[in-house]
């Protein structure tokens, strides 16, 4: 058989005929390398960084590695980064006078509201509070709308990574049948919208889902985000179709997706590894949607 190039692995060989493994890492970092150089202009022009405030309530130890990691980001990229940090019995009005705050200050183009809040904290309240034109994690009422309307606004930076790795790796969407087996406000419904605007027919899967199997089976493009660790396997997939999957699930045996890998790789066309595939590209397309939103407040 012939060889051919994995995308995104460069000097990397596969076999025609066996899957393309998606790479989230070289494609996340091509997306930090554009956002990078963007910002890199506009302040060579005279323009002021991006500005990003994360606000984390308590000490949740996964919760202070996403922040840091995300503040690290910046740094690499020229965002500049401000760190609010609330202590977990912080009461409502405090939470709210920060975010009111920080929709303030002009330094601040993208506000994130690092979830999930303590428990007596509506989080939907409180995101709701964010700046529509600042909400990075695109999760206001206004931006959700904006997205199932068609119109320009912030959008998730989940479902917009697997968008980015999807059109990088010349994946076709228009046409193409799409399953989502998940249907959070974080990942399913707002990537359903994607996915709709990009001509795709698209299922959205969930609990109640009868013959579950037999509607992925009928995926062109088949997208995990259910959060159930290796719910799906080789059965699930129509050979030839893209997996992405998107979960991140701790086990005994290390990080694994809702996708059994190794059994879903014997029959699919293109696939996304875990971790390494869609994990990547949260964090670079939050930088992205930072830039956007300073682009839309202050540079347009």
């Amino acid at each position: 058989m012939g060889l051919s190039n994995v995308h995104g692995v460069p000097g990397k060989l596969r076999r025609s005929g066996d899957p393309q493994i998606l790479d989230g890492r070289a494609i996340g970092a091509a997306l930090r390398e554009e956002v990078a150089a963007e910002i890199a202009g506009r302040v060579a022009m005279g323009a002021a960084p991006p500005g990003l405030a994360t606000i984390l309530v308590g000490d949740d130890p996964a919760s202070r590695v996403y922040v840091g990691s995300k503040h690290r980001a910046c740094g690499e990229v020229g965002i500049e980064s401000f760190d609010e940090r609330l202590p977990v019995d912080v009461s409502g009005e405090e939470l709210e006078a920060t975010i009111r705050r920080l929709n303030e200050d002009d330094r601040v183009d993208g506000i994130l509201l690092q979830l999930p809040l303590p428990h007596g904290l509506d989080s939907a309240r409180y995101v709701g509070l964010i700046d529509p034109a600042k909400d990075v994690d695109g999760l206001t009422s206004a931006n959700v709308g904006n997205l199932w309307q068609g119109r320009p606004g912030l959008s998730p930076c989940t479902p917009r990574g697997v968008i980015e790795i999807l059109d990088s790796s010349g994946v076709e969407i228009e046409g193409r049948k799409a399953v989502i087996v998940g249907r959070s406000p974080l990942v399913g419904k707002p990537l359903a919208a994607m996915l709709l605007a990009r001509n795709a027919t698209v299922t959205v899967c969930h609990s109640r889902t009868v013959d579950l199997q037999g509607a992925c089976r009928g995926a062109d493009i088949l997208i995990a985000a259910a959060g159930v660790p290796m719910m799906l396997g080789r059965d699930h997939v129509k050979p030839g179709a893209t997996v992405i999957d998107v979960g991140i699930n701790r086990t005994e045996d290390g990080l694994v997706g809702d996708v059994d890998f190794d059994s879903a790789v014997s029959v699919a066309g293109a696939i996304t590894p875990v971790p390494g595939g869609v994990g990547p590209m949260t964090i670079a397309c939050l930088l992205a949607n930072t830039v956007q939103a300073a682009g839309a407040r202050r540079y347009l």
